[in-house]
């Protein structure tokens, strides 16, 4: 069987697509001789049309946009208050078709990203506060479609995959998706 095909946040291979111009190399992964696949690069904040350098964009609550629970979520510029969330959306879907038709088996997300973490993100007031008391937290925007589109999809961060045992517990769940996929296919 081919090598798994695994989407990665193109910041986490050392591309310099960060909002600052620079990257997020994952040696940990990237260089681990118990992981061999073929990366499949996104940047979903620069494919949007974001440049690089760019200013910072966090998620803000708001009475309409991306669900959270009962609470819905945008994404916004920090100073401008650019809004980026119809952008997100309306690219992420054919994006995520596109890399579903390559066979893709799993995805490693850059943790805490307002497009990509996969999970806790903290989420701020219309006016760019944190939540004091009970603090809001959602996936990213790039991530939270991601999940819905392909919900079987093996999806980690990162920070999760520093530990070679978690490493190995991501890589026999991608083997086992692809396994599917192969099987589906035939």
């Amino acid at each position: 069987m081919a090598r798994p095909r695994v989407g990665i946040s193109r910041c986490l291979l050392g591309d310099l697509v960060r909002y600052d111009g620079g990257h997020k190399r994952a040696p940990w992964l990237l260089d681990a001789s118990d992981f061999d696949v073929e990366w499949i690069a996104v940047c979903p904040e620069v494919e949007v049309g974001m440049g690089v350098p760019r200013e910072p964009i966090r998620l803000v609550m708001a009475d309409t946009g991306a669900a959270v629970g009962l609470e819905t979520v945008r994404l916004r510029g920090v100073e401008s208050r650019a809004d980026w969330t119809e952008r997100m959306m309306a690219w992420a879907r054919p994006r995520i078709a596109e890399l579903e038709a390559l066979g893709l088996s799993g995805f490693v997300l850059k943790a805490r990203s307002p497009s990509c973490g996969p999970d806790s993100v903290p989420v701020h007031h219309e006016d760019g506060r944190h939540f004091e008391t009970n603090p809001q937290t959602s996936p990213g925007m790039f991530a939270r479609i991601l999940r819905v589109a392909l919900s079987d999809l093996p999806i980690s961060d990162d920070e999760q995959l520093q530990e070679p045992h978690a490493r190995l517990a991501f890589r026999e769940r991608v083997a086992a998706y692809q396994e599917r996929l192969a099987r589906g296919r035939t």
